[in-house]
């Protein structure tokens, strides 16, 4: 397999169909000239991030092109998640390819076509999916907002507050560009590296062995050839490099390395937004399937080992307008950067998402591990703080905040926002789709408040209890200092907010915020139905989790927690109290009585009536005593002779 992939990466294969080469005629002339491209692949993308697969056989695809291009295929709704839309008895859905966005050829190195001597291709065409005349899928959503947030902006150049601060009229944009861009990163390790311990991992982490060093063996192999296959695919890689987390791995007698357990990341080249999107499940995809075919597992789940670092996907979200005489003028830079850190409409992109983040964090951090990453300590966000510089003079860089403005200040080009809570399982789409819709919000409040560049600035400096024309008067909303070291756990949830600590408290900022849920539903582009079924689709998974998976695994781990102590010595005593403080704490968690009930079962009883604030509750007294019991049994075992 690996040895296909060499030798295809250098080969006269098609990676991709680009958007200008869409027309029936340039379709069909292409795909003869590659017949190793046997099948057609129709992708949606669900409310879940899920995207679909299948394998059309290319001569099906080819002998009603027109039809099958405007149509495209029906499918059982129950093989997506779309919860409250899709019924059993109302379940088909279109799925429709869209022709605006390039197409990708996925290679099966493991099957050689005989007669090119080439892998087998199946041509992936992103689509959207459709119910009952309606799109609701992913891609569909953040179309419309691409498309809502350009004409909307256009517009907004009526406006002579608009018009004077740029020197240009309305007549003179052609078009208004959403850029975006997303950092992987990831864990990969050797199947049989399940017992590096976390000890290990966190004293590596602490004492920095790891972050941007050298890659080596097949990390460093697997590592080179995802860059060069992302290449081909015009992804144009930037960097691929190691992360915070990992340990040292170990060097086998025939000269290979063993017990290999690192961080990475890997990035590329800005995009339009929905292809953004859709280039991000391509390099999941593919990047997956390059390390495993190099013997090494990968995981992209946001907090894959406790106590370590874990995954993020930093999100930078830009605008850009292009004018008909050819310019392109970055929509957030100030006339002169040297005075002021954004325009009008920066500094309201900037505030329109602190100021409903409660309605964007829903679909950013919709997984346990997700909630988990964000925690103190790791170099991961938890409160709606954001940082711009020290002074003008000095960018920021502070790791701490949620939101961090890049400035570069010998390029115009490059000023843009960092969302820095995303992971790698977030849906791409829809976080994309609701960072942009609540900049809008904020940019029509700016340009229409007739406000200077330093009166929003003023704004966004604001104190706490001071009154704001936008933003909320009981919050600040700028901190140029590390948040978890200079203001306790008090402080930051009274400046900033409190934040989310399980799904269920990130899920009820749909109904705690309707004011801000109206946010999205501007336009027309998110409505009652899409909401409700996202918000299924969330809760049915958190739960089901819990319960099938969490408990489960947590339970097998406290009952491989045995009285390893000899109780013929005198000098156990100490031993014997440790033992008894863990075996009270496994008989509350696992062991039902005649007169208690163990929290495992409590929450299992929470889950099967839906009382999901008690679910919620339980969840987080089951981790706190869960980790509580594992650091005792640490302290008992150490001290056994």
């Amino acid at each position: 397999m690996v040895t296909n992939i060499v030798k295809s990466l250098g080969s006269d294969l098609l990676y991709y169909l680009d958007k200008k080469n869409h027309s029936l005629e340039e379709i069909k002339r292409i795909i003869n000239l590659y017949p190793e491209i046997k099948f057609v692949s129709l992708v949606g993308v669900d409310l879940g991030g899920n995207d679909t697969d299948e394998k059309i056989p290319i001569s099906i695809f080819l002998e009603d092109l027109d039809k099958f291009l405007e149509e495209g295929i029906q499918t059982d709704g129950s093989s997506v998640v779309l919860p409250g839309i899709a019924s059993l008895n109302n379940g088909k859905v279109d799925i429709i390819p869209d022709n605006d966005v390039k197409w990708f050829v996925d290679y099966n190195y493991d099957n050689i076509d005989l007669s090119t001597d080439k892998p087998v291709g199946t041509l992936r065409i992103p689509c959207f999916l459709k119910h009952k005349g309606e799109f609701i899928d992913s891609r569909s959503i953040l179309k419309k907002v691409v498309t809502n947030f350009k004409e909307e902006v256009i517009e907004l150049f009526s406006n002579n507050n608009m018009s004077k601060a740029f020197n240009i009229s309305k007549d003179e944009i052609i078009d208004v560009i959403l850029t975006s861009a997303t950092e992987l990163e990831f864990w990969v390790r050797t199947p049989e590296n399940n017992n590096v311990k976390v000890k290990e991992l966190s004293t590596s982490q602490v004492m920095q062995e790891q972050y941007w060093k050298r890659t080596k063996g097949t990390v460093r192999t697997a590592l080179e050839r995802s860059l060069l296959i992302l290449d081909k695919y015009g992804l144009e890689a930037e960097m691929g490099h190691k992360e915070v987390g990992g340990v040292k791995a170990k060097l086998t007698s025939d000269g290979t390395t063993t017990n290999i357990m690192e961080q990475l990341e890997i990035d590329w080249k800005y995009a339009e937004s929905l292809q953004t999107a859709d280039n991000e499940l391509l390099a999941r995809t593919f990047v997956k399937e390059i390390f495993q075919h190099h013997g090494l597992d990968v995981s992209f789940k946001a907090k894959p080992i406790e106590g370590v670092a874990g995954s993020g996907e930093h999100t930078h979200v830009g605008v850009s307008l292009k004018l008909k005489n050819g310019k392109i003028i970055n929509l957030f830079t100030p006339e002169n950067m040297t005075k002021e850190y954004l325009s009008i409409p920066g500094w309201g992109a900037l505030m329109g998402i602190l100021n409903n983040y409660e309605i964007i964090n829903p679909f950013i951090s919709a997984t346990n591990d997700s909630l988990e990453r964000l925690k103190p300590g790791f170099e991961a966000p938890v409160s709606i703080v954001a940082s711009i510089g020290n002074d003008i003079a000095t960018p920021s860089r502070n790791r701490t905040v949620l939101l961090g403005l890049i400035r570069d200040l010998n390029n115009p080009f490059a000023t843009r926002f960092e969302v820095r809570s995303p992971n790698p399982h977030s849906n791409t789409y829809l976080v994309i789709a609701t960072l942009y819709q609540c900049m809008l919000e904020g940019i029509k409040y700016a340009v229409e408040s007739s406000k200077t560049e330093k009166e929003l600035e003023a704004e966004f400096n604001k104190k706490q209890g001071e009154s704001a024309d936008y933003l909320a008067k009981d919050r600040e909303y700028r901190s140029e200092l590390d948040v978890f070291d200079e203001y306790t756990e008090e402080e930051r949830n009274s400046l900033f907010g409190k934040p989310p600590s399980t799904v269920w408290e990130n899920l009820k900022g749909f109904k705690d915020y309707p004011a801000k849920l109206q946010t999205l539903y501007y336009g027309g582009i998110f409505n009652d139905n899409i909401i409700n079924s996202y918000y299924l689709g969330v809760l049915r998974r958190w739960y089901t989790e819990i319960n099938s998976r969490i408990l489960p695994q947590s339970a097998k781990l406290i009952k491989n927690f045995k009285k390893i102590h000899n109780e013929d010595y005198e000098i156990s005593h100490l031993d014997e109290k440790r033992w008894n403080e863990i075996l009270m704490l496994k008989v509350e968690l696992l062991k039902d009585t005649d007169n208690s009930i163990s929290l495992f079962t409590q929450l299992r009883n929470a889950i099967e009536q839906g009382s999901y604030d008690q679910v919620s509750e339980l969840q987080l007294e089951v981790y706190e005593k869960v980790k509580k019991i594992k650091e005792l049994y640490t302290i008992y075992k150490r001290n056994i002779l």
